[in-house]
Formats: C-alpha cells, sequence, structure tokens
C-alpha cells in the first residue's frame, strides 16, 4: 500500500462557513475524551469507599480506561475506512456518552470497570478521526490554526480535568464526574452529524472491502495492551523484580516485532508502517513522543508537588496550573495565525523547546518555602513553549502523506503520542520514587542521635509543644519529635526528586532543540512534500 509520492494539490475542503462548525464539533468530541484521563483521578478515593475497595483495586479505574484507548486509537483508521468516518465517530461519541452514564451508575467494582473500558474504546477514536477531519477540512495555509485550535482540547482539558473533577467531587458527588459528559456528548454528536461529511473517495474505499487483518488486530491488542498495562502498573509491582512484568513485556515486544513483520507484508493493515519511510513523519514522531512525555509527565507532577509538599488541596492546585493552560492557548494562536500569513513556523519548534527547558530549568530550583508567583510563571513559560512545539509539528506530520492516507498518518500519530505520554509518566513517577528514596538514604548519613535529642528538646520548647513530667510521658514525647523531624526528612528528600526530575527534562528538551531543522521541505502552511 504505497504512499503518494507528494502530497494532492486538489484536495477539497469543506466550505468556508462551515469549517469552524467542523472544527468546534470535533473538538468537542476530543476535549471530552482527553478530560476523562484526568477528572476522574481526584475521585478515586471516594470510589474506593463507595465500592469498599482497596488503592490497587481502584486504580483499575483508571488503568482500563487507558489500556482501552491506547489499543483502539491505531485502529482508528482502519475502522473508519470500512464503516465510514462519520459514521465511525458518530458510534463512538454515542458509545461514550452511554458508558459514561453507566459509569456514573456502577453499582460495583466490576462494573465500572468494565464500563470504564468502553468508555475508552469508544473514545480511541474522537482524537486521530478529529485530527484528519480538519486536516481535510482547512486548506494549507490554514492547517496549523486549526491543529491550534485542536490542540486547545489536547492541551487544556488534562489541566482543567483534576481542578474540575475536585470541585465536583467536594460540591456534588463522584458520579457526576460521569454525568456532565452526557450534555457535551449530545452537542457534539448533534454537531458533527450536521456538519461533518466523509469525503468522496472514503466512500468509494467504503465501498471496496477486502481481506480482515485478523492477526494484525491480534497482534495489535497484545503488544499495545500488554505495554499499557505494564506502563501503569509497573511501579506498583517494582517493576522487573516482578515476574509477571517480565513476562507482560516480552510479549509486548515479541507482539511487537511480529506486528511490525505482518504489517509490512499485508495488503490492508491496521497499521500503515510504511508512512515511517517519510523523513518528515518522523521527525514529527521524535518531537511529538518528547513534547507527549513532558508535557504529560509535568501535568502528573505538578498537583503532587502542590498537594503534598506545599499542602494545597485540589481547587487550589487547580488554580495554580489555570495559568499555564491559557498560556499554551495563546502561544497556538499565536502560531497558527502567524502561518495563516506565511510565516516560516518551523523555528517556533526549536524556540518552543528552548523555554520549555528555561521553565524545567527555574522549576528545578523549587524548594519547599515558594510563594504561588514563583510556581505559576515557570509553568506559564513551560506551556507557551509547548503551544509552539505542537501546531507546526502536528501540521507536518499528518499533511506529508495524501489525503487518502491522512486517517492512517493520524491514527499512528496519536499512537506514538500516547505512548510516548504513558513512557513519560512512568518515568517520572519512577524516577520520584528511586530519587526520593536516594537523597532520604544521604540525609540521613549526616543524622545522628545527638542531632534528634538536641532537635526533639528544640521542638518542646517551641510554643504550644507538650511539657514532660514523668518518663513515660518523655519517651512519648520524643517519638513524636523524632516523627516530625523525619517527615520534615522525607519532605525535603521529595523535593530534591523534583528538582532531580526537573534538571533531567531541561537538558532532555534543550537537545531537542534543533529538531525543527530536520523538517526541512515543511511549508509554514504545514504543507509538505513527501521523501
Amino acid at each position: 500500500m504505497a504512499i503518494a509520492p507528494q502530497v494532492q494539490p486538489d484536495i477539497a475542503h469543506s466550505a468556508p462557513t462551515h469549517k469552524w462548525l467542523v472544527a468546534l464539533a470535533v473538538m468537542l468530541g476530543t476535549a471530552l475524551e482527553v478530560l476523562d484521563t484526568s477528572i476522574v483521578n481526584v475521585a478515586l478515593p471516594h470510589m474506593q469507599g463507595a465500592f469498599s475497595a482497596s488503592v490497587d483495586e481502584v486504580a483499575w479505574v483508571l488503568t482500563s480506561y487507558l489500556v482501552a484507548n491506547g489499543i483502539m486509537i491505531p485502529m482508528t483508521a482502519w475502522i473508519s475506512s470500512r464503516f465510514g468516518r462519520k459514521r465511525y465517530f458518530l458510534t463512538s461519541v454515542f458509545a461514550f456518552v452511554a458508558a459514561s452514564a453507566l459509569c456514573g451508575a456502577a453499582q460495583s467494582l466490576t462494573q465500572i470497570i468494565t464500563f470504564r473500558m468502553i468508555q475508552g474504546a469508544a473514545g480511541a477514536a474522537m482524537i486521530p478521526s478529529s485530527q484528519a477531519i480538519l486536516m481535510e477540512t482547512f486548506p494549507p495555509e490554514e492547517q496549523q490554526m486549526a491543529m491550534a485550535l485542536w490542540g486547545m482540547g489536547l492541551m487544556v482539558a488534562p489541566i482543567v480535568g483534576p481542578t474540575l473533577g475536585g470541585w465536583i467531587t467536594d460540591n456534588w458527588n463522584w458520579r457526576w464526574n460521569f454525568y456532565i459528559n452526557l450534555p457535551v456528548g449530545f452537542v457534539a454528536f448533534t454537531m458533527v452529524s450536521a456538519f461533518v461529511h466523509d469525503p468522496p473517495y472514503m466512500r468509494q474505499t467504503r465501498a471496496q472491502k477486502g481481506r480482515v487483518d485478523y492477526l494484525g488486530i491480534l497482534l495489535l491488542i497484545l503488544s499495545l495492551g500488554a505495554l499499557q498495562i505494564v506502563l501503569d502498573r509497573g511501579q506498583r509491582a517494582d517493576w522487573f523484580n516482578s515476574p509477571w512484568v517480565v513476562y507482560a513485556t516480552a510479549l509486548s515486544v515479541l507482539a511487537f516485532v511480529a506486528l511490525t513483520l505482518h504489517e509490512l507484508h499485508f495488503t490492508e493493515p491496521i497499521l500503515d508502517l510504511r508512512t515511517l519511510k517519510l523523513r518528515i513523519f518522523d521527525a514529527a514522531l521524535v518531537v511529538t513522543i518528547t513534547f507527549s512525555a513532558v508535557l504529560f509527565g509535568t501535568l502528573l507532577l505538578s498537583p503532587v508537588f502542590l498537594q503534598e509538599l506545599l499542602g494545597y488541596n485540589a481547587w487550589q492546585a487547580g488554580l495554580v496550573q489555570a495559568p499555564r493552560g491559557i498560556a499554551a492557548m495563546i502561544s497556538m494562536m499565536v502560531v497558527g495565525n502567524l502561518a495563516r500569513f506565511g510565516v516560516d513556523t518551523r523555528k517556533f519548534i526549536g524556540l518552543g523547546f528552548v523555554l520549555v527547558s528555561i521553565g524545567c530549568w527555574y522549576s528545578s530550583r523549587f524548594n519547599l518555602q515558594l510563594g504561588m508567583w514563583q510556581i505559576i510563571w515557570p509553568a506559564m513559560v513551560m506551556s507557551f513553549g509547548f503551544g509552539m512545539v505542537f501546531p507546526p509539528s502536528s501540521a507536518a506530520a499528518i499533511s506529508c502523506v495524501s489525503r487518502e492516507r491522512m486517517g492512517y498518518a493520524a491514527s499512528l500519530y496519536n499512537m506514538m503520542r500516547n505512548t510516548g505520554a504513558a513512557v513519560g509518566i512512568a518515568w517520572m513517577t519512577n524516577m520520584l520514587i528511586s530519587q526520593q528514596q536516594i537523597h532520604q538514604s544521604r540525609l540521613v548519613e549526616h543524622f545522628s542521635v545527638f542531632d534528634a535529642w538536641r532537635l526533639s528538646n528544640k521542638i518542646q520548647t517551641m510554643p504550644d509543644a507538650p511539657t514532660f513530667s514523668y518518663l513515660p510521658q518523655m519517651i512519648t514525647g520524643q517519638k513524636q519529635s523524632l516523627g516530625i523531624i523525619y517527615a520534615a526528612v522525607q519532605a525535603q528528600a521529595a523535593m530534591l526528586s523534583f528538582n532531580d526530575i526537573y534538571r533531567i527534562l531541561a537538558i532532555g528538551t534543550l537537545i531537542m532543540v534543533p529538531s525543527f531543522l530536520l523538517m526541512r521541505g515543511a511549508r509554514s502552511s504545514g504543507t509538505v512534500s513527501a521523501h
């Protein structure tokens, strides 16, 4: 299944009066799907009580969604080509909304895990399908603007999710985190029905149904399913010290190798791996994997830092992160508008990574006595950089193939974006815990029993400290004082661990600055020639 040697110049675009309505319709679906990856995080303790589940058991509410979502994303283009993109998109929105209602009404842990899996599988189609729809709807000079608008749902929703979820859980009930999907989903379904239509080539492809790649589907499920489970649950099992992690990783690698060999020789593959022959697409993949790993990893680190170390509640932590979303929106719209006027936006990828590196470097100098503004401005600089990277890189990745293959390119692109995010979260979680243990051991090396006794006496003489009049109370008071000291050591070790992670991210994103040079041939409009 060869890739067209050059992008088709005669792409038929939607009428100008409808293209922004198309963009709004598909962006609603994208925001809905991404929002549900993070909105329920803060509600997990409430679900744990409702279902009498352990922490490890209730975590499957998140894992089941991510696994199903990761498996279905790369299959989106193939399913769309056989059943129609509009029909598949509408079916996905309907199934997502129905699964959301069932999640809200679930009466057991088994039920909600099952419904979350359905929800994740249904929502997977919205991201690659919406990206392909926008690239076909907008003319080349406006494709980066379309990607900027689409990126708002992709980047802002994870930032808003925990804040919105925390407010809903505290003021209403955790079940409303799912019920709020119903009105938004209804609007998205109505708008897609009215304004989105399959292009003629897709109707022709649908009429010519070929062989079904059953083996490819099976290998894809085994490969990505095992990988997602390892990345999401590996930390709890102490990674490769657990036999099941070793077996699952081996299964994922072997299945992926077999999938690659099979797809390259099958006439109608699930994944069009021949797209990887395009230099510009490969460069865009490297950029998006790095971008996703850093973005979603830091979105995980920020609320942990704010709530666990600085004592913010969920609402306050969300307010601190809100300017981050605003900065990303502004930068994406700026880059998108500049592309409309013929400005070469490739260089903004390098500038964006410079800003991300600066934000990470200043974040690596945080301490436990920070004011709110000292936390906000590095995050805004970082997000402004993310907004510069996303529109040109995503537009270049999808537009470097013929319009008939845009859906397949979008599926592969978003599969790698999703994998990059999962890897980034897993790596940062592992680094946070392992580096915290290392720093804690080094801090206590310089802390003797005499220091503990001296500090314990100081704590007892502080205002409102308890007085000790006989031996048992003295022993109890000293243990309480040692507990306070140990908590301070743990907090400092965690702070140093955060510093280490951001320092590594600053260096890694700085290395990515020259990556825009690999996209030579990509014009500012986002249209490129395949090589």
